[in-house]
Parts: C-alpha cells; structure tokens; sequence
C-alpha cells in the first residue's frame, strides 16, 4: 500500500512498513533490528506485526569537528566504523580531531549499549534474517553501520527497510544489502523529519520499554 505522506508518527511509518514485509511473518529465523533511537518505534510495529523478535542496533552518527551538524559517518558496536573519508579531506578535517569525535561518541554508544541490554547477552545474529529498520535515510550512513554490524555478526541475510528516504541514499545502500526496502524517495528531500507529523526525539525509557514489550511478546503461548 503507498503510504500517506507525511506519516503521523514512526508507529504508523512502521505498520506501513510491516505490510511490505509480510512474507517475513511468523518466521523462526528473522531477527528485526531497530537502529536507535528514532528507528525504534517503527521496528516495534514491524516485529509486532509480523510476530517476531526484536532488538536494537545502537548506531552513533559522527558530527564533524566544529560542525556537527555535518555528517562524517557514524559508528556501531564491536568497534564498526564508517567514515566519509571524501568530506573529511574535503574540509581538510584533521585526524586528532575526528579521532576525538569518535572517541566522545563511542563512549556515549557504549553507555546506551549497556543500559539497553541491561545484561542480556550479545546479539547473535548467525543464520538469522536480520530486518535493519530506522525511520528514515538521509545521508545513510547510520544505516550503514548497521549493516556493517549485522555482516560482522554473521546475518545469513540482510533486509534493510525504511519508510522514507533520499534517493541518494538508497542507491548507496542498495548493493550493501540483499534486500532493499523504501517505501517512499520525495523529491526534494531535505530531511527525514519533515516527512512526519510528529517527530519528536526518543528517549532511552522509550526504547528500554519497546525491548521490554518485545521480549514478553516473544514469550507469550501465541509464538511459543
């Protein structure tokens, strides 16, 4: 179904999004992955609606040094890394500098790591369907660490799936996995926020409690 744009929030994005992915449900061997913190809500709807478990990618995008409103890649965990390399020598970033960066945000991904799993073990993602889902592409980079953390983490299969995105974007992604999900590319596309009525951040109770839904779910006589 094409969705009606602007999406009125990231559950809705999310249950237009579960209908593109309706031959994944009930399945033993799919695993969807929120990439936090705004794709949360969405993968929420989508394992809901398809019955099966969900976790989280925590991703940190990478600021550039004195304008971190610019984009210069972004980190996962198990130390995946993607930076642009083309724009940090382009604005001549130095290598202290973007190290720093890095550093500041990979101690902030941990702490969240940390809280989020609150002692659960490690994904393992091996011979799982990993479904990557975030509520919208941009520059893609966040994306793309998540998808350099599912193929470390040994995903059988790579499903990337978002309800919104810039063109440039999804043509960047598209051959880094093996399925590719958008459910819509507008142009002009400035930003993800701009495609939903509300937008407002996502806090750490919020995902903390959409980890906790899923795992009763999953527990529940229904996917026993």
């Amino acid at each position: 179904m094409k969705p009606d744009l602007p999406y009125r929030s990231r559950a809705d994005a999310g249950r237009y999004l579960a209908q593109e992915l309706a031959q994944y449900k009930y399945r033993s061997d799919v695993f969807v992955l929120g990439i936090t913190r705004g794709g949360v809500p969405v993968a929420a709807e989508v394992a809901r609606a398809l019955q099966v478990p969900m976790d989280v990618v925590v991703v940190r995008k990478l600021g550039a040094p004195f304008q971190p409103d610019l984009g210069m890649g972004a980190i996962a965990p198990d130390d995946v890394e993607v930076l642009d390399q083309a724009l940090i020598r382009g604005f001549g970033l130095a290598k202290p500098n973007v190290d720093a960066v890095i550093a500041e945000e990979r101690a902030e991904l941990e702490r969240r790591e940390r809280r989020y799993r609150a002692g659960r073990p490690p994904l393992d993602l091996k011979n799982y369907t990993a479904i990557l889902v975030d509520d919208g592409l941009a520059a893609g980079s966040t994306m793309l660490a998540a998808v350099e953390f599912a193929r470390k983490h040994f995903a059988k299969r790579i499903v990337m799936a978002v309800p919104i995105g810039s063109h440039e974007a999804v043509e960047k992604l598209r051959d880094k996995v093996d399925v590719c999900i958008c459910l819509a590319r507008p142009e002009p596309f400035f930003a993800v926020g701009e495609w939903y009525w509300n937008f407002l951040p996502v806090s750490d109770a919020e995902v903390i409690r959409a980890l906790e839904d899923s795992s009763k779910a999953v527990e529940s006589p229904m996917h026993a």
